[in-house]
């Protein structure tokens, strides 16, 4: 019975030391998007789109913005999140420090198929970046506030922002998802658990 309850004991132990350090990585993975090389973020807080995010990233989901007139989408929004993220938020409900989500813009092509009228991504008109900073790492900056950087950059210089003040040119759009840290989730089924 003895030799039962020690080896009972030791995996629950091994379990908790697992799910401790798996804690630590997504943590870690998702602070180092911001601390390390390769970043959203340089020193003086300005974004810029992350290298090879497509290949490194984890895909959230996408949005097809309605056409003013007429049938098809005016554009399409495929958003990734740093690694690490998604795990994260799963976990806690909430997105971790550091956190990286990058939505790609695109104009659309829209047309006839064998399945009806169908929009697909045509060209890259830019990116919209945000990172999560629960630490108030850039006061002063206009590009950071309520608990996030973010920044717009046109597809020509993904690694020129044009955004100068992000409550003038960002936050605005976001009102609606206040409550769900400025994020709209309905959109990001990988985000649900």
């Amino acid at each position: 019975m003895r030799i039962i309850q020690g080896a009972a004991v030791g995996l629950v132990m091994f379990a908790a030391v697992a799910a401790l350090a798996e804690h630590e990585a997504t943590e870690a993975g998702a602070q180092a998007a911001v601390a390390g090389g390769g970043t959203a973020v340089d020193s003086e807080g300005r974004l810029h789109v992350p290298d090879d995010y497509r290949r490194t990233y984890q895909l959230l989901g996408s949005w097809a913005i309605a056409a003013d007139d007429g049938r098809g989408s005016k554009e399409i929004h495929v958003v990734y999140a740093s690694p690490g993220t998604i795990d994260a938020f799963q976990k806690d409900q909430r997105f971790p420090d550091g956190a990286v989500l990058v939505k790609e813009v695109f104009k659309t092509a829209t047309g006839e198929l064998t399945t009806g009228t169908v929009s697909h991504a045509d060209a890259l008109k830019g990116w919209f970046v945000m990172v999560k900073d629960a630490t108030n790492r850039y006061p002063g900056n206009a590009l950071w506030g309520d608990g996030w950087g973010w920044s717009w950059l046109n597809a020509a210089d993904p690694s020129k922002t044009t955004t100068i003040n992000y409550k003038a040119e960002c936050r605005t759009c976001h009102v609606p998802a206040r409550a769900s840290d400025w994020v709209y989730l309905d959109g990001y089924p990988s985000l649900k658990r």
